[in-house]
């Protein structure tokens, strides 16, 4: 796994302004182009759960600012939570999932180490396991997830 930081993307950085008034964050925005025209998919997140309400709220919005980025194309906007089960993509999606269950698989040892996420920055992160601490560094890490388990357990 990797930390990449975003790079400056201006419709990213517009949607995310919006959904941050809305008291959220985007975690993703993918743009699909096709012959039936533009589809546009946002991960938003909040602290606690992401209702249906949340993600209708964030919908209507970006809506308009999406029509703008896009005028005269047919547009399709789809808004969703992360997941209770969501592959974490990159080390920089972490920052938005602290406090949350994560399990990671290490290369290290070729198993899954979990627990609450307590810090990451662009050298790795840190869980908090039954055993205690987990310091993890991204190189030993192939994947990571969300897990509602980890933070029941």
């Amino acid at each position: 796994m990797r930390f990449t930081p975003k790079e400056k993307d201006p419709l990213f950085d517009a949607a995310d302004e919006i959904v941050r008034g809305l008291g959220m964050s985007l975690i993703d925005l993918s743009v699909f182009r096709g012959k039936a025209g533009v589809q546009v998919k946002a991960v938003i997140c909040k602290g606690g759960v992401i209702s249906v309400d949340d993600c209708s709220n964030a919908h209507r919005a970006l809506i308009p600012r999406l029509e703008l980025a896009f005028s005269g194309q047919n547009l399709s906007v789809e808004v969703s939570s992360p997941g209770t089960d969501r592959i974490i993509k990159d080390g920089a999606e972490l920052t938005h999932y602290i406090g949350r269950g994560i399990r990671c698989f290490r290369t290290d040892i070729s198993d899954w180490s979990g627990g609450i996420l307590q810090s990451a920055d662009e050298n790795g992160l840190a869980l908090k396991g039954k055993d205690g601490m987990i310091p993890l560094k991204y190189e030993v890490i192939a994947k990571a997830k969300l897990d509602r388990a980890e933070e029941e357990g």
